[in-house]
């Protein structure tokens, strides 16, 4: 067996350890997310999003699931992700700093009604701390997802009111939990309106 067989056969068992303790560890935290954004979608509010790099894909593609639909017909549901406003993201750390560009658009775009949904594999992002910190002042409901042992934001209570982290220090594997989590996330709110179609 060549050392790339066995690299492979190690990542996917680690994958799944990660995953299996994803379970034990966060599903008591989905299930609230699920609950309170549905809640949040029936009052009118919506989901938004953002991250850098990687979690500025997942942003997006999270919030192109509700948007458009995870895998049932049902009507559009209101999400966006804060990392696709090139003119906004550019302005804003132009003229504020990179820090700031999602604290800005939490103050633009969201009310008391939504979830905002910050992520960051560290916890550390300080733009995305300062989204959910902005976030919070308005009342909307603050949600870091991350991974262990989840930074300055999952240390700062008073800041995020659910951390979902991926039980892992490694990044991918982190990534990949937040996908799943956001599928599942994305699965069970579409459920919910899929009856009502």
């Amino acid at each position: 067996m060549n050392s790339q067989h066995n690299k492979i056969e190690q990542t996917i068992s680690e994958h799944l350890r990660v995953v299996e303790a994803l379970n034990e560890s966060c599903g008591d935290v989905l299930e609230v997310l699920v609950q309170r954004t549905e809640a949040a979608l029936r009052a009118g509010g919506k989901i938004c999003f953002f991250g850098n790099g990687g979690s500025a894909a997942d942003a997006q593609h999270l919030a192109t699931e509700f948007v458009v639909r995870y895998s049932r017909q049902r009507r559009a549901l209101a999400s966006i992700a804060f990392t696709t406003d090139t003119s906004a993201l550019t302005a804003g750390g132009n003229d504020f700093g990179f820090e700031s560009i999602f604290a800005r658009q939490v103050e633009a775009l969201c009310g008391p009604d939504d979830v905002v949904v910050g992520i960051s594999t560290s916890g550390s992002s300080a733009n995305v701390n300062a989204g959910l910190a902005a976030a919070g002042k308005i009342g909307a409901l603050t949600v870091l997802f991350t991974g262990q042992p989840g930074g300055e934001a999952a240390r700062a209570a008073d800041q995020v009111d659910l951390v979902l982290a991926a039980p892992s220090a490694v990044t991918a594997r982190i990534q990949e939990c937040h996908l799943l989590a956001g599928h599942i996330l994305c699965d069970l709110v579409e459920e919910a309106f899929a009856e009502e179609a």
